[in-house]
């Protein structure tokens, strides 16, 4: 059963969040999260199909490429979208900053930005939320992190489910923006999930196309498609299942779940 629950991304064993302000957003408001596992986990991740897409986009691209990570590194307040070489070198600069504050490669962060279009982003105050972010994560931090995402949403957007696997607890979470925007697919959407389900990347990724493009593609607001949609999910299998390698009654109850959430929070989002 899907629960409206601030411990998002935090449910699952292992998972950390913290969510700053750094003067990113006017308002003065939480504009830069971090999620983090100390545990390396398998990640899946499903991009905008505009085809202008935006330099975190790219550059989120290529840590799921690698099909590992630890970190995902979030701002509000600037999309860093239509910014050119700048950009990717602002995005690229993001994901060492953060691997520098957590002690990991910079291919193992996951970059978001949402916000204003065809601005840089104002990396002095960005370094800084990400190392105040990173040095407040706990196992709390989640609603923090998740109104740290939001620009024009009325309120954050936080869900959990738990499932039991031949006998194992399995815990599953989520955090995502977006309202206005949204149509045909994933427009001005970010939805960051996370699991200690144990299963292989492959089945990660497989499983998450699917449901997005039953759930977050379906929702529709506006006319307008977002250069910065990403969903992405990270799986850090410390829930101690058998670990799913083949499209068995594990996996299927697992999709099952995957839908669930998604399909709550796709309407959470265009509600």
């Amino acid at each position: 059963m899907i629960k409206k629950d601030n411990q998002g991304v935090t449910y699952a064993k292992g998972f950390k969040a913290a969510g700053v302000k750094a003067g990113i957003k006017k308002s003065g408001n939480l504009d830069v999260a971090v999620i983090y596992t100390e545990t390396k986990a398998a990640i899946a991740g499903t991009f905008t199909q505009n085809k202008v897409a935006a330099a975190p986009v790219y550059v989120s691209k290529e840590t799921v490429a690698t099909k590992t990570a630890h970190a995902i590194v979030a701002n509000a307040g600037c999309a860093n979208a239509c910014t050119g070489q700048q950009g990717m070198n602002d995005a690229y600069k993001t994901r060492e900053i953060a691997a520098a504050a957590l002690g990991i490669k910079a291919d193992d962060v996951i970059v978001g930005s949402t916000g204003v279009i065809g601005v840089t982003l104002p990396m002095d105050k960005l370094e800084a939320g990400i190392k105040d972010a990173v040095a407040n994560l706990s196992e709390t931090g989640s609603i923090d992190a998740a109104n740290a995402i939001i620009t024009t949403d009325t309120h954050s957007k936080s869900m959990t489910v738990k499932f039991d696997i031949d006998g194992t607890e399995v815990h599953m979470g989520a955090i995502a923006k977006g309202s206005g925007m949204i149509r045909p697919n994933m427009a001005t959407m970010l939805c960051y999930i996370t699991t200690d389900l144990a299963i292989s990347q492959e089945l990660l990724q497989k499983a998450l196309s699917a449901c997005v493009e039953k759930s977050f593609n379906m929702i529709s607001v506006d006319g307008d498609m977002s250069t910065n949609d990403t969903v992405v999910v990270l799986a850090n299998g410390l829930a101690g299942n058998a670990k799913i390698t083949e499209e068995n009654a594990a996996y299927e109850l697992f999709c099952t779940n995957l839908m669930a959430l998604c399909t709550e929070l796709a309407k959470e989002i265009a509600a």
